[in-house]
């Protein structure tokens, strides 16, 4: 059944597009799917095809292993958690995004931006358009979507620094302003529990260790303010979880 959808899926795609669906091996259509909605722009889509597109990745994040943040053991307030952000249920999810806010055009691209848009839909990309009506966001701000077909609720997308070479004090305090900000929100919202990525690591270029300094110095800050959002640090390498278990001194869930 789930194949049948996928294939009407890729048809309306291409139709779109005014290109012919190709000939493919069963195993290549859900990444040729995401492909096709990586490059999509963010222009109206019909009801039939929201139902469609719904109906196949809450099928594929059933098909997931959901990551009960409630089963965590916090420490503080605090969680580390390694995998695929996309699983997790937390109240809120934090998107590390381009100024743009319309996610990653790149098909296939292995970035969290990718992967968050890639999971929930094409409705993530349409409310950040209908958000940012062009234009572009600054740092360490924070915008709130509805998280559509992931097990979370939110995501919640901001902007971190992007480092050339040394890491500079406007790069700290942009940073700093991604955590707060969204820690800010998620308490205003009334959430229990928010998951962070690792804000502006990996093709933003801030150091790993520099940037989960500051992100755990937010953090403790805001549970010293009486902070009551559990958090969860996302990493997905084996080396950037060491990095947060060496800093915050236990280990992950």
């Amino acid at each position: 059944m789930q194949q049948k959808v996928l294939d009407r899926l890729i048809g309306r795609l291409c139709k779109e597009r005014g290109e012919r669906v190709p000939e493919l091996d069963e195993s290549r259509k859900p990444d040729y799917f995401r492909a096709l909605c990586n490059i999509r722009p963010p222009m109206p889509v019909s009801d039939e095809f929201l139902r469609l597109q719904d109906e196949y990745l809450s099928e594929r994040t059933a098909q997931k292993v959901v990551a009960d943040v409630n089963a965590f053991t916090y420490n503080g307030g605090i969680a580390i958690w390694r995998g695929d952000i996309t699983r997790l249920n937390s109240d809120a999810i934090v998107n590390a995004c381009n100024c743009s806010l319309l996610g990653c055009f790149q098909p296939l691209h292995g970035c969290v931006d990718n992967a968050i848009h890639s999971a929930a839909g094409v409705q993530v990309r349409l409310d950040c358009n209908a958000m940012m009506r062009g234009g572009t966001e600054p740092n360490g701000r924070v915008r709130v979507t509805g998280a559509y077909n992931l097990p979370s609720r939110y995501i919640f997308h901001t902007v971190g620094p992007i480092v050339s070479g040394r890491v500079t004090e406007n790069n700290r305090r942009d940073l700093e302003g991604c955590y707060n900000s969204c820690l800010a929100k998620a308490e205003e919202m009334g959430l229990s529990s928010i998951a962070f990525c690792c804000i502006s690591t990996g093709v933003f270029g801030y150091p790993v260790r520099e940037a989960a300094a500051v992100a755990i110095s937010a953090v403790r800050a805001f549970f010293a303010r009486g902070g009551k959002v559990r958090v969860i640090f996302n990493v997905f390498s084996a080396e950037d979880c060491k990095v947060y278990e060496q800093l915050l001194g236990f280990a992950a869930c």
